[in-house]
C-alpha cells in the first residue's frame, strides 16, 4: 500500500541506497525489490548528494565505510541540507567511534550491523518511513495551525474593527433615542398641562385650580431639589389628579365638597380612583396616577379611596394633598366660603396630624411663601413686555396662559421671529392684551466693555 504524502495525495516513497560495493547494493535492490518503494543507488557520498541536489528522499541508508566520504560525513551533510530525509547507518564494523560521530552529526535514526537479517532490515525500514511520513503530517498540520491562527488573528483584528464600529453606532443611536424619549416624556409634562387647563374651562375662572396647582408643585420640585423624573411625575400628577371629574354634572364640579348631597358623595370619594384608572394605561403617566390615587388619603387614615394612615401614604400624594387643598380652599371647592390664601396655610396648620403630615405642614408653608413672593420679579433680567415689544433670544420667565386660561407656553421657552409673529396675532384675535414675564439675554461683557 502506497504512503500518503503530506499533502493528502497517493505515492511511492524513496529510498536511497549507498554503498561503494556494487554487489552490496544488487543484494540491497533485490531484497527491496517487492516493496512498495522507489528504489535509487548511490555507489559513493559524492553520487549520494547529486541525486538529493535533483529529487527528494525520503530514506537514505549509507554503507559506514567508503572511500572519500564515509557515510557517517555523508549523513552529516544529509542532516545539514535536508534534514526532513531519515539517516541510516549500515555498518559491517564495531567501529563505536564511527557510529558516535554518525548520530551526533548525522542525527540518525537507526543503525544496522552487517550481515543484516532480511526481515529486520525490511521491519526497520517500514518503521523508518511510517516514522518520516508521521512527521512529514505533524510539519503539514504545524504549518497549516500557524497559517490558520494568522487568518484567524487577521479576522480577529478585523472583526473587533467591525464590532467596535457597530457597537459605536449602536450607542450613538441609543443615545439618540434617549434624547428623544426624554424629548417625547417632557412634551408629555406640556400636554398634560394643556388637557388639564383644557379640562378646566368647564369650571368659572373664579374656580379653576390646575394651573396655580401646577406651579406650586413645581416650586416644590425646585427647592427640593426633585429629580427631572420625580419632577415630572409630580408635574403630571398635579395637571391630572381631578381628571376623573370629567363625568360629573357641571352642577357637581362647582359645588364644595362639603355640600355635596348624600347621593353624589360616592361618586365624590371614587374620583382619585377613576383619575388613576384612565392614566395607568399610558405609560409615562403610570408613576403619576399611582400619586393622584391616593392623593385624598388622610394622616389619620379617614381618607380614601383606601384608607392609607401615616406613612404608608406615598410622599408624592401627601405633597399633592397639601398643595390641592391650599389652591381648592382659595377656590371654595371644599368649604362654601373661599379662604384667603393666609387662611388656607391657617387651616392647614389646624388639620396637621389629622388630614395632614404633620411633618411636612411647615416645610409646605416655606414652599408656599416662595410660590406666592414671585421671585421673578426680584431678578434684574426679567421685565414685563407687552407682545410688540418682545424680541428674538428671550426667555419666558413664567408661563404664559390666555385670557381664559389655556396654556399658551410654558415658562422657559425661547421666543423666536416667528413665534412672536404668532403671539401679535393671536392677540389681536382674542382682542387681549397680554402682560408677558420675559428674561432678557445678558450682553457679552466684551461687547459691553467695547461699547462703553
Amino acid at each position: 500500500m502506497e504512503e500518503p504524502t503530506p499533502g493528502g495525495a497517493q505515492s511511492r516513497p524513496t529510498v536511497l541506497l549507498v554503498d561503494d560495493e556494487e554487489s552490496i547494493l544488487n543484494s540491497l535492490r533485490r531484497l527491496l525489490r517487492s516493496q512498495p518503494y522507489d528504489i535509487l543507488l548511490a555507489d559513493s557520498g559524492a553520487k549520494a548528494l547529486e541525486i538529493l541536489e535533483q529529487r527528494p528522499v525520503d530514506v537514505v541508508m549509507s554503507d559506514a565505510r567508503m572511500p572519500n566520504m564515509d557515510g557517517a560525513t555523508l549523513l552529516a551533510h544529509i542532516h545539514q541540507r535536508y534534514p526532513s530525509t531519515l539517516r541510516i547507518l549500515l555498518t559491517g564494523y564495531a567501529d563505536m567511534t564511527l557510529i558516535a560521530k554518525a548520530i551526533n552529526e548525522g542525527q540518525i535514526h537507526r543503525y544496522i550491523s552487517k550481515p543484516w537479517n532480511d526481515e529486520d532490515m525490511l521491519v526497520t525500514l517500514r518503521q523508518a518511513l511510517a516514522y518520516r511520513h508521521s512527521e512529514s503530517e505533524r510539519q503539514r498540520l504545524e504549518k497549516l495551525t500557524r497559517q490558520q491562527n494568522k487568518q484567524l488573528k487577521t479576522l480577529n483584528a478585523t472583526l473587533e474593527k467591525h464590532v467596535a464600529a457597530r457597537t459605536a453606532e449602536l450607542q450613538q443611536t441609543a443615545d439618540m433615542l434617549d434624547l428623544a424619549y426624554e424629548e417625547l416624556k417632557r412634551s408629555y409634562v406640556t400636554g398634560t398641562e394643556v388637557f388639564s387647563l383644557l379640562a378646566n374651562l368647564r369650571l368659572p375662572k373664579a374656580k379653576q385650580s390646575n394651573r396655580q396647582i401646577i406651579e406650586l408643585i413645581r416650586v416644590y420640585c425646585t427647592t427640593h431639589g426633585l429629580g427631572e423624573a420625580d419632577s415630572r411625575d409630580m408635574t403630571m400628577a398635579a395637571a391630572l389628579y381631578n381628571i376623573g371629574k370629567l363625568g360629573w354634572s357641571d352642577s357637581m364640579v362647582t359645588t364644595p365638597a362639603d355640600l355635596l348631597a348624600s347621593t353624589e358623595l360616592d361618586l365624590y370619594r371614587a374620583y382619585p380612583k377613576q383619575s388613576e384608572s384612565l392614566l395607568m394605561t399610558l405609560d409615562p403617566t403610570k408613576d403619576a396616577a399611582r400619586i393622584i390615587l391616593h392623593h385624598q388619603e388622610c394622616w389619620d387614615g379617614s381618607g380614601f379611596p383606601d384608607h392609607l394612615k401615616g406613612e404608608a401614604i406615598p410622599l408624592g400624594s401627601r405633597w399633592l394633598k397639601l398643595a390641592v387643598d391650599f389652591i381648592e380652599l382659595q377656590r371654595g371647592l371644599i368649604l362654601e366660603r373661599q379662604m384667603s390664601s393666609a387662611e388656607a396655610l391657617l387651616f392647614i396648620r389646624r388639620y396637621a396630624g389629622k388630614v395632614y403630615d404633620p411633618g411636612l405642614v411647615e416645610d409646605f408653608v416655606g414652599v408656599c411663601a416662595v410660590f406666592l413672593s414671585d421671585d421673578t420679579l426680584n431678578d434684574p433680567r426679567v421685565k414685563v413686555l407687552s407682545t410688540r415689544d418682545l424680541a428674538t433670544g428671550m426667555t419666558l420667565a413664567r408661563n404664559l396662559n390666555a385670557d381664559n386660561g389655556m396654556l399658551l407656553l410654558n415658562a422657559g421657552k425661547v421666543l423666536s421671529g416667528p413665534l412672536v409673529e404668532k403671539l401679535i396675532a393671536f392677540e389681536a384675535m382674542e382682542g387681549a392684551e397680554y402682560s408677558i414675564f420675559v428674561k432678557v439675554p445678558e450682553e457679552p461683557k466684551a461687547a459691553a466693555s467695547a461699547a462703553g
